[in-house]
């Protein structure tokens, strides 16, 4: 007799055994509520499961959820081919015998509920301590539809609830697969879960993953490709044929054997369709049909794409959020200007033309404030399925990092060196405040220590080379290092200030390499060393990043050091027109404002009349700061950029292998020597001028004094004070104190005598304390008191001599009736002369910081 005739308490019975066995318990020691029962307690559990809800309803499949740009243009249809509904005759008949027969293999002969299955897992799970799963496809097609149904329904409880391992669930699942059993034949069924179920890779349903993985249709799939596609049900993300084939390959064998125990294939099919690796029959797509392929920028499409995928809003993992965004009907509005878009791919591909042979360019638009991502875009041609990419052809974007579907970026070069001066700031070093830079030039280079820097954030124990791209050095202010970006003076800065704050500070303005990582991890067999930062990547930026998260992070100085990870969503509407609550990334205040508006006062010097990037400012003079950023032999170059409403970056290098660009030709120009200031700088004034048109005119806001001249403090007197108490007060103050020789005073023995500096001083100034030995200073004993009396004059009978002859009548008789003006202007004074020095002028020169 069949499954589906059994009297209706065995088939209770079996419901209870397959629930037990779906969760778990049985094998676990756990006794099942039904197992034993009698009488009473028999017919209260048959009236519990039959007054379950047994209403089931299977929604249609799928609705297309659709992405816009801001201004509410259609830019992409996401993952629409990737279910594709197909009827059982066009699915190949080897799917269907893989599937039912690692899944289900008596599908066509119970009701519902194998109980034969069931028993079957119970002696297994019993037997081995494991847990065998005994669902067959009915319960499976329910499962999935229920939380099809949920997502569609906007309700995550529901649809978390519909996968929950709990007897009320799947007792729920269990009445709903005898009610289908009663509603559906068995084709329709089957047809259904083919059509329903997730193989990974974004690819649900049998024909939207035969095409993604072997580039065919279901029907015409082979015993081998359909057993490889049945096994990974069980766990997709796990047995990904892209990822993982060999996982997949094993899977597909036990698939194969289980066919040929039943009878569905022989033992010669089966040893051939084993013999073909899976990794060779892999013909992979992505973003097939008319997805990202044929947006109006498939890279911004597969961006927004990647990172849908981490939105917690939309599910619990990465698999469940790309479920709901292919079958939610959501309307995905994005932060997009199509109309920048559309000028940075042109600015960039008139420098840099597509199909440039081993070179490229990319660009990013980031709005400073709120992280809102405006364009990116990159000199290449989206083409999928590449086994090499090339600089005219490519499916990764070279403007975003590997998480969202990038590259780890390229090197950044003397970008980087804003860091440092964000670092100098934050320790107190005054705007106008000098670096004695050693000299260098391109063959005489300047060697670094590593003593130099600090431990964690160190350069080669040999030494670290440092050049200069011209003979140059001396004492030289942060404005006019910045402006000609001198290598020695940021070494020199870097290692005024501490190296291991150059990492902290790119940590907190968003600054990561291409994967994710901190930005400057040193390398130790390949990988990078957690907490060992390189020097020449924190100075010189030697490791690699993204134009989009180079562009945020400088946004940070441009939005008055509020850092705002970029976000390219601006909402998310349901297939009901409800609104979903999405959170945005959080902005944080990250640095103090005066000093990110100091750090943008030095970098207007770059654009500025002997700068890296003269002849690069922006129009009608509307204020911009940046930084240029050239590698070592000129292989990648850049230049971030920003005003108070927008920041870009933009790249111009060799994405697949590094080549030399000196004296290339690019867009009918020639370049003798490329560097961030040739190709990258007027490349970003263009789209910056063209995406600036329709804003006011702002101004970059001032720093305040302390930022200009430090914070200059008050040092408190000290004097008579122990040692002790004197450098807690000091210290107190802002000061660090130190003691110093022992002198002369009329201060008690062992106290302080006096300090130097005194009066003010930047905070953080060492003062020294001189201690008294409690001998008086030597005081000089005064002139003394004159008491001699001249005689009397003398009576004499000679005639005095006459007084036009006397020095003293010639001298007065020469003065009274010179004209002539007297040769000294100095003045007598009945004052003493002293040997004082004038005093020097109190205005403080550009550039004397007073701290170096």
């Amino acid at each position: 007799m069949s499954d589906s005739r059994m009297p209706h308490l065995l088939r209770l019975l079996g419901a209870f055994l397959a629930v037990s066995v779906g969760i778990g318990l049985v094998g676990a020691g756990v006794v099942i509520p039904l197992a034993g029962a009698t009488g009473g307690a028999a017919k209260s559990t048959a009236t519990g499961f039959n007054e379950l809800d047994d209403e089931f309803t299977a929604n249609p499949l799928a609705q297309q959820s659709k992405i816009y740009s801001a201004d509410g243009k259609l830019l992409a249809t996401p993952y629409d081919a990737n279910r594709i509904v197909v009827p059982l005759s066009k699915i190949s008949p080897w799917m269907r015998k893989a599937q039912l027969a690692i899944e289900d293999s008596r599908f066509y002969e119970h009701g519902g509920i194998d109980v034969r299955g069931t028993m079957r897992a119970l002696v297994s799970n019993a037997s081995s301590g494991q847990t065998q799963g005994g669902s067959s496809i009915t319960q499976q097609y329910v499962k999935l539809m229920l939380q099809e149904k949920a997502i569609r329904n906007d309700d995550q409880e529901a649809a978390e609830a519909a996968v929950e391992v709990s007897y009320s669930r799947k007792l729920q699942e269990l009445k709903y697969a005898l009610n289908v059993e009663k509603t559906h034949t068995k084709d329709q069924i089957l047809n259904g879960y083919l059509n329903l179920a997730f193989y990974g890779d974004q690819a649900y349903g049998v024909e939207a993953a035969a095409k993604h993985f072997f580039s065919k249709s279901a029907k015409d799939l082979t015993i081998s490709e359909s057993a490889a596609l049945a096994g990974v049900v069980q766990s997709p993300s796990v047995l990904n044929m892209r990822i993982n084939p060999e996982g997949v390959q094993e899977r597909r064998d036990v698939v194969i054997n289980r066919m040929q125990q039943l009878g569905m294939i022989d033992a010669e099919q089966a040893e051939k369709a084993k013999g073909q690796d899976v990794e060779d029959m892999l013909k992979i797509k992505q973003n097939e049909g008319g997805t990202c392929s044929k947006a109006v920028d498939p890279y911004f499409c597969n961006y927004v794409i990647q990172y849908l995928r981490q939105m917690p809003e939309l599910g619990p993992d990465p698999d469940a959020r790309m479920q709901a965004v292919n079958t939610g009907g959501f309307t995905i509005k994005t932060t997009l200007r199509r109309d920048w878009q559309k000028e940075l791919k042109e600015e960039l591909t008139d420098r840099v033309p597509q199909g440039t042979e081993k070179f490229g360019a990319a660009g990013a638009l980031v709005e400073p404030g709120t992280g809102k991502v405006r364009a990116i875009a990159q000199t290449s041609k989206y083409k999928v399925g590449l086994k090499k990419a090339t600089t005219s052809h490519s499916e990764q974007a070279w403007s975003v990092p590997a998480q969202y579907g990038g590259t780890n970026g390229f090197a950044i070069g003397s970008t980087a060196k804003m860091y440092a001066l964000v670092a100098a700031l934050e320790k107190g070093k005054p705007l106008e405040s000098t670096v004695d830079a050693p000299s260098a030039g391109v063959k005489n280079p300047h060697t670094f220590q590593a003593d130099e820097f600090q431990s964690k954030c160190t350069g080669p124990t040999t030494g670290w080379q440092v050049s200069n791209d011209y003979q140059v050095g001396g004492r030289m202010t942060l404005a006019e290092m910045t402006k000609k970006s001198i290598n020695t003076a940021f070494a020199q800065l870097v290692s005024d200030v501490g190296s291991c704050n150059i990492p902290k500070v790119m940590s907190k303005m968003g600054l990561t390499d291409g994967y994710g990582l901190p930005y400057g991890l040193n390398y130790a067999d390949g990988k990078k060393v957690k907490d060992n930062y390189a020097i020449s990547n924190l100075v010189l930026g030697s490791d690699s990043t993204s134009p989009l998260q180079l562009a945020s992070s400088y946004a940070t100085l441009a939005a008055d050091g509020k850092y705002c990870p970029p976000n390219p969503i601006e909402s998310i509407t349901t297939a009901k027109g409800k609104k979903m609550k999405i959170k945005a990334p959080a902005c944080k205040q990250v640095m103090d404002k005066g000093v990110a508006r100091g750090v943008t006062q030095l970098l207007l010097g770059p654009l500025e009349s002997g700068g890296t990037a003269a002849g690069n400012d922006l129009d009608d003079g509307r204020q911009a700061a940046g930084k240029t950023g050239t590698t070592d032999n000129h292989k990648q170059s850049w230049f971030a950029g920003y005003t108070p409403q927008l920041s870009t970056a933009i790249w111009v290098g060799s994405p697949i292998r590094e080549y030399d660009m000196d004296g290339i030709t690019l867009g009918g120009r020639y370049y003798p020597q490329v560097f961030g200031g040739t190709i990258a700088a007027p490349i970003w004034s263009d789209i910056m001028n063209k995406a600036s048109e329709d804003m006011p005119k702002k101004k970059f806001k001032k720093p305040g004094d302390k930022i200009v001249e430090g914070d200059m403090r008050t040092i408190p007197d000290v004097g008579g004070m122990g040692p002790t108490q004197a450098e807690e007060k000091l210290k107190k103050a802002g000061f660090k104190a130190k003691v110093g020789d022992q002198v002369n005073s009329h201060a008690q023995a062992g106290a302080v005598a006096y300090t130097q500096p005194q009066g003010r001083a930047l905070k953080g100034t060492t003062v020294t304390m001189y201690i008294s030995n409690g001998v008086p200073p030597y005081t000089p004993p005064p002139s003394p008191t004159s008491t001699y009396t001249p005689p009397p004059p003398v009576t004499t009978t000679q005639q005095p001599r006459p007084t036009s002859t006397s020095s003293s009548s010639r001298s007065t008789s020469k003065s009274s009736t010179s004209s002539s003006k007297p040769k000294s202007t100095s003045k007598t004074s009945d004052k003493p002369k002293t040997n004082t020095p004038k005093p020097k002028r109190t205005t403080r020169p550009s550039g004397d910081g007073g701290d170096d």
